[in-house]
């Protein structure tokens, strides 16, 4: 079944777009990660946070979003992106809602750590796949690029946003109204993502050449993809880039007040978010 033949072409496309700028929203809502060194940076004096303690929330957030991140990919396959994205914004939603009832780093562990952790797996995990599959090969890289993007610029707007909460308001009420402003959006864009309907075919897709058999490439299961040295050797390569990235990403708000004596973090951060979206 091709694209022209699932409602006419255009509307085919059109739907692609339309699955592709949801999943783009969702992702620059979940992005909220990218932030913790500014929402860190807002813990009162009173609640006794040591630099540690406030490392940890953004530390297990990092580990359960990769953890969540398999078992979500297979969830969307079975039972669909919108339902998979749709947990994930709950969990986001009401992960930081409950943290910003207490003044406590296990709260906020357990609240933004663990729940919203989950929640940005499970967003992550079911935003690309389903934008992707209305497209030819030619255009998957173009749209993966164009969906993954808005998780690293979400700073851009997301650590302003945050800091002038904290400054009007406090601390916990920012968290709380992120926490609520997140799960309506997840939530909502999440209803928009659906994938193409069994035996789709997108327009523009090359036919398979009988001449080509010769060069047909080997497709591995995860089982066996898992047997290979070059999937370890890509792993540590990835782990190494990104887990410096992070480590920065997670304290440049402090780093810019104590080092460069700026009280303008916030601002870093987003400037960083542009080169990281």
């Amino acid at each position: 079944m091709s694209g022209m033949g699932v409602g006419g072409g255009g509307d085919i496309e059109h739907r692609g777009w339309r699955v592709t700028v949801a999943a783009l929203c969702i992702n620059l809502a979940l992005g909220i990660l990218y932030t913790w060194s500014v929402i860190s940076n807002g813990v009162p004096d009173e609640w006794n946070w040591s630099q540690t303690d406030k490392s940890w929330p953004y530390s297990v957030a990092c580990l359960v979003f990769c953890l969540v991140m398999v078992p979500a990919g297979r969830m969307q396959d079975v039972v669909g992106p919108r339902i998979v994205a749709t947990l994930g914004g709950v969990l986001v939603g009401v992960g930081m809602i409950l943290a910003s009832f207490t003044h406590t780093a296990v709260g906020y562990i357990m609240g933004f750590g663990v729940l919203a952790g989950a929640g940005i797996g499970f967003g992550y995990a079911s935003a690309t796949p389903p934008a992707v599959k209305w497209f030819p090969a030619a255009k998957t890289g173009m749209i993966a690029g164009i969906v993954v993007s808005g998780f690293g610029l979400a700073s851009v707007y997301a650590a302003p946003l945050s800091n002038w909460l904290i400054e009007s308001f406090d601390l916990s009420k920012a968290v709380m109204f992120l926490g609520i402003a997140f799960l309506v959006v997840v939530v909502g864009f999440a209803q928009l993502l659906q994938s193409p309907p069994k035996g789709y075919t997108p327009a523009g897709t090359p036919k398979p050449s009988s001449s080509a058999t010769s060069a047909t490439k080997k497709e591995y299961l995860p089982s066996e993809m898992l047997r290979t040295w070059q999937f370890y050797c890509l792993w540590f390569t990835y782990a190494c880039g990104a887990g410096a990235g992070l480590m920065i990403i997670s304290k440049l708000a402090k780093i810019a007040s104590v080092q460069a004596g700026l009280q303008l973090g916030f601002v870093l951060v987003a400037v960083l978010a542009i080169g990281n979206g």
